[in-house]
């Protein structure tokens, strides 16, 4: 089964923007927490940019998941 970057990419944002959302926090609060810019915060959860394993790790880490969870 071939998974194609975009449709990754895209999941991994939704699960990113869902848990943001379901905690109350706007992008700048999300930036706060984990040290990226909410310009970028955006376009991963937009899916649009392809992010490094340090980032995923900041992300989860300020949503008190796993990068597993956030990959699912």
């Amino acid at each position: 089964m071939e998974l194609k970057e975009a449709v990754v990419l895209q999941k991994l944002g939704g699960n990113i923007r869902r848990l943001r959302e379901k905690k109350g926090w706007t992008l700048r609060d999300m930036s706060e927490r984990c040290g990226i810019d909410n310009s970028k915060i955006s376009k991963i959860e937009k899916g649009t940019i392809n992010i490094t394993i340090m980032t995923l790790l900041q992300l989860s880490i300020a949503l008190d998941t796993t990068p597993a969870q956030l990959l699912k």
